[in-house]
């Protein structure tokens, strides 16, 4: 008898007994209040977004940086009112739905091609505009940083099922959300940004130094936008909130600031 041979009943062995893994947490809900001297008539004060319960890419957080560039998009309504949006690693997508209170033409959200995570912002967008016509405004994609970026441009034509050789109209604005953090990932990054936004539109970095003794190599970002892509870089925010991780090591202002920066062509 070949003992390397396992009947069905000896199988069972491997198998995991009922509970013993505990379930996925379930998904959370947060509210974010705007600023009410930012807020027209008539719009929504308050959103209420929904987060996955746990994920590997962090989107069971509502960073500081998303509330921190939403509140900088209410402040500032010129740079989405009748502008073109895409918002990359989105999470929640917080900051793309004030964008569309704000008067955006065309909001199209991107994050990891995870069904989980564009499934969520799918609820959001949803949940918070129970317009047909907003609804309309918004267009959800997987996006992964560096790809192909035409099915992105698509969405900003007349005719989405245009020939790939077609020229697609660009982006007016791109925001970027508490990404930087990522390190190996700015090149992939800024080229989606060099490939989708228009030459006179601006990119908004906004982050923390969630690790400052490695923050050397978030601020690689900036230095890799000049050098490499010629873009130019603008520091035009900070606010110093509560650190998302107070037992994290490291300052706790240095963990508590969010910075903001825009990037444009020369």
């Amino acid at each position: 008898m070949d003992n390397s041979i396992l009947e069905e009943h000896d199988l069972s062995l491997f198998q995991e007994p009922e509970g013993f893994r505990p379930p996925s947490p379930e998904p959370t809900f947060q509210v974010f209040e705007r600023q009410p001297e930012h807020v027209e008539p008539g719009t929504l004060d308050r959103l209420t977004v929904r987060l996955v319960g746990s994920h590997p890419l962090w989107g069971h957080y509502l960073w500081n940086a998303a509330k921190c560039l939403s509140w900088y998009l209410d402040e500032h309504k010129e740079l989405v009112r009748g502008n073109t949006v895409l918002e990359l690693g989105a999470g929640a997508a917080l900051p793309s739905f004030v964008a569309m209170l704000n008067g955006a033409e065309r909001v199209v959200i991107t994050d990891y091609p995870d069904n989980i995570l564009i499934q969520n912002i799918e609820y959001n967008m949803s949940n918070i505009f129970s317009n047909s016509h907003e609804r309309e405004k918004f267009a959800v994609m997987g996006h992964v940083w560096g790809k192909d970026t035409r099915p992105l441009l698509n969405l900003l034509s007349s005719n989405p099922l245009q020939s790939s050789d077609s020229v697609s109209p660009l982006f007016d604005l791109i925001i970027l959300s508490d990404l930087i953090f990522n390190h190996s990932q700015h090149h992939a990054l800024l080229s989606t940004c060099q490939s989708c936004l228009s030459p006179s539109g601006v990119a908004l970095v906004f982050y923390t130094h969630h690790k400052p003794h490695l923050a050397h190599k978030d601020m690689n970002f900036f230095e890799l936008a000049q050098k490499e892509f010629d873009f130019r870089v603008e520091k035009i925010y900070e606010r110093r909130m509560t650190p998302m991780f107070e037992k994290d090591h490291g300052d706790v202002n240095d963990r508590a600031t969010v910075h903001g920066y825009k990037i444009c062509k020369q």
